[in-house]
């Protein structure tokens, strides 16, 4: 299966796509806390590890509110509302200098966790697609240089 990353212009907001929401009832909630704190592990070697808690209390809790976002936006309970409120993503990234770069690195991060899952092709494809647009939304600096801040305990 190949899982393709395409560079975006800064400030491109596309949506077309939403994940299938199939993926949860396939993997359920533990298999979807599975899936991101993989990724999150990956992250936190990355070379923009900084962003992230580097105590595993801090990361842990940052796992927590990833999945929580992705159950919720694949169907499942609605966590994310419940404990942090409207998902204002873009706004609660703000304190944090995303580049075109490291979006390309989470990516990189999502693809090898995506290959190794046990789902179905399509469902995979459809979940690489969302990620892939969607996360060009939280860059929010134009350079390509990695100037992103060292993560303090209560930020996301």
């Amino acid at each position: 299966m190949e899982l393709k990353i395409e560079k975006m212009a800064f400030g491109a907001r596309p949506n077309k796509y939403m994940p299938d929401q199939e993926l949860y009832k396939y993997l359920d909630e533990k298999g979807v806390r599975q899936m991101v704190s993989d990724h999150y592990d990956l992250l936190a070697q990355s070379s923009f590890k900084h962003l992230f808690p580097s105590n595993p209390v801090g990361l842990d809790a940052a796992k927590e509110r990833s999945a929580d976002f992705f159950i919720q936006r694949l169907g499942g309970p609605d966590y994310f509302n419940q404990h942090r409120g409207k998902p204002v993503l873009v706004r609660r990234h703000l304190p944090f200098k995303i580049t075109p770069d490291a979006r390309i690195v989470w990516l990189e991060c999502y693809r090898e966790v995506l290959l190794k899952l046990d789902a179905p092709e399509h469902l995979v494809k459809a979940f690489w697609l969302f990620l892939h647009d969607f996360s060009n939304w939280m860059v929010n600096t134009p350079d390509g240089s990695f100037s992103i801040p060292k993560h303090e305990e209560g930020m996301e």
